[in-house]
């Protein structure tokens, strides 16, 4: 019996054969079975282990394509995609200038410590309360203006080693981080957006007065397998930058 068969005896008949196979190549991305950068099997090769036409593959893997977990390149085959600098903020960076154009942040790390995960944290990251939580504070500018105070929740127990240098610019992105150390993609993340006054940590790493108007981001981000990794909360000046993303 297939896997794809397999999973429809367990429960997941009600979805199209095309998205078991996908859900089945997922599994394999998350678990580092295929790694970033790697080329997977064919098309050919894909029908046969499961069993299923080369049309259906064909409709998996556009799936996977369209949600930026593979990269087909003509001729050369197909593979795992692999995050870098550019494309992350590409995909994941919404902030852009008054001419709308995006804009490239330099990243500087205040510090980093770990601390117990209160309820709110805990829910937020769906771990128990209490858990033990990275937690990186850092300052994003553009050119030199200080114009976002973030601070960055990862469990330890997902990356027990991950450390950043306070005050030294960062030279990667935490998305390309994640994946090229701990072989953690970031696929997707919700974002909830709300205008708040700025505190004492904002006015002091952001150089604005006190209840200084400033966009808080909320960011919760999940792998592949839509496993929580990080909660971002970042706090953006909008004097001169706009948040902009495209509604589909």
């Amino acid at each position: 019996m297939s896997e794809a068969a397999q999973k429809s005896d367990t429960g997941m008949s009600f979805q199209p054969l095309y998205a078991q196979v996908k859900n089945l190549m997922t599994q394999r991305i998350g678990s580092g079975q295929w790694q970033p950068g790697e080329m997977i099997p064919n098309e050919f090769q894909l029908a046969a282990e499961f069993k299923v036409s080369q049309g259906t593959v064909r409709k998996a893997l556009i799936a996977l394509e369209a949600d930026k977990l593979i990269v087909r390149r003509q001729g050369r085959g197909t593979y795992v995609a692999r995050h870098t600098g550019e494309q992350t903020l590409f995909q994941f960076f919404r902030m852009v200038d008054a001419e709308h154009q995006r804009l490239t942040p330099v990243s500087r790390p205040l510090s980093q410590k770990q601390i117990k995960a209160s309820k709110d944290l805990a829910r937020m990251l769906a771990v128990p309360p209490g858990e033990m939580l990275h937690v990186i504070t850092r300052v994003r500018y553009f050119a030199k203006d200080p114009a976002i105070f973030e601070r960055v929740y990862i469990p330890v127990a997902l990356m027990p080693d991950l450390a950043v240098s306070p005050g030294v610019d960062m030279v990667e992105e935490m998305y390309v981080i994640y994946q090229e150390r701990y072989r953690i993609t970031i696929a997707n993340a919700s974002e909830t957006l709300r205008a708040v006054a700025a505190g004492r940590d904002e006015m002091k790493n952001l150089d604005v007065s006190k209840d200084f108007p400033l966009l808080e981001i909320a960011r919760i981000a999940r792998d592949v397998n839509g496993k929580i990794i990080e909660l971002r909360i970042s706090y953006c000046k909008t004097t001169d930058y706009s948040y902009a993303t495209e509604v589909t």
